[in-house]
């Protein structure tokens, strides 16, 4: 369950990406997910949530457009998968493994206020760790447009 505070963030990320023209793709259900399809609706942006269960009813409504998958847990690969970039807030283990997810098949991640990942004793700067609402969307606007480049971008 998200915290107020967190859910704060959340909605300005989300007003903050509909302003920069960004298509937000999240979970689709409740906390830190609904409160960023809030601040998408608020602008007049477009959200899709890929939804855990096989029905709508368990949708926010403040999305744009639900795909509902019956896939539980599953559907944070589709989460990943349809991401130029990812803004990790707060979040627990769902969270956490559409990160790991995220990080596996070469998607940006941003992190405000989330996981901090230790291997061997050592922490793992393998994601850009924002600060702000602000700061989250403007690095995950610049990797998103990276990423979408392409890794051949800019060679012939």
């Amino acid at each position: 369950m998200a915290s107020p505070e967190e859910e704060a963030l959340a909605e300005q990320v989300g007003r903050l990406l509909a302003r920069a023209g960004a298509v937000v793709v999240c979970g689709g259900v409740s906390g830190v997910m609904d409160a960023a399809a809030r601040g998408v609706e608020a602008e007049g942006g477009v959200s899709i949530g890929i939804l855990p269960g096989p029905h709508r009813t368990e949708a926010s409504p403040h999305l744009t457009y639900s795909v509902p998958t019956g896939m539980r847990e599953g559907r944070n690969v589709l989460v990943a998968r349809a991401a130029d970039a990812m803004i990790a807030i707060s979040g627990e283990f769902g969270t956490l493994s559409e990160m790991a997810f995220a990080l596996k098949i070469g998607v940006p991640v941003v992190g405000l206020g989330t996981w901090e990942l230790h291997r061997r004793g050592g922490r793992v700067d393998a994601f850009v760790a924002a600060r702000t609402p602000a700061e989250a969307t403007e690095a995950a606007l610049r990797l998103a447009a990276d990423h979408a480049a392409g890794p051949a971008a800019g060679t012939r």
